[in-house]
């Protein structure tokens, strides 16, 4: 039986795209969580945007962040991330799937994010989640859980992908009810 989802592969190769799909497919199924987006101006990426699944919004990384928290040229809004993608990641008794789009680098400045995805693998509800190729310790450990599944997406799976695990998904959903 399907448990968990950690879906990985190279940058742009479309992860949060397919999370969107399978939410898509699943939107009668109860969820939680967020996704990102990025955030671009005149074709330029200028950071990352955290959306939870009510709706809320909140920038993540940014070029113009200043923080002691940065990847590469963006700053790490570690407090703001943390405020608003959370609460989604606990318990939520009507939740019958919790997505997490991205375990990265980024969102792995946070301890309390670091725990609260480890909660969400053990809890019973289902988690869809985005994590890095490549990591640290951290990443590398939640890929070893024999609890979840990862798939690398890639440009010959992802066209059908979504369909198939928003099925695999529905029939957990489903068993839960």
């Amino acid at each position: 039986m399907l448990t968990n989802v950690l879906l990985t592969g190279r940058p742009g190769v479309g992860k949060t795209t397919l999370v969107r799909q399978i939410l898509q497919e699943l939107k009668d199924v109860p969820a939680t969580g967020f996704y990102t987006v990025e955030i671009r101006s005149e074709g330029r990426r200028l950071g990352f945007r955290v959306v939870t699944l009510d709706g809320q919004e909140a920038i993540l990384a940014h070029v113009g962040i200043r923080s002691r928290y940065r990847v590469g040229r963006y700053g790490v809004d570690v407090t703001a991330f943390e405020r608003l993608a959370l609460p989604g990641l606990t318990a939520v008794p009507r939740a019958h799937l919790v997505v997490v789009d991205e375990i990265g680098k980024m969102e792995c400045f946070s301890p309390a994010f670091q725990e609260a995805v480890v909660r969400a693998l053990d809890a019973d509800t289902p988690v869809l989640a985005t994590i890095a190729l490549r990591g640290g310790c951290f990443i590398e450990g939640l890929k070893s859980r024999e609890d979840v599944e990862v798939i690398e997406i890639t440009l010959a799976n992802r066209s059908y992908l979504a369909r198939e695990l928003a099925s695999k998904l529905r029939e957990r959903y489903c068993g839960q009810s």
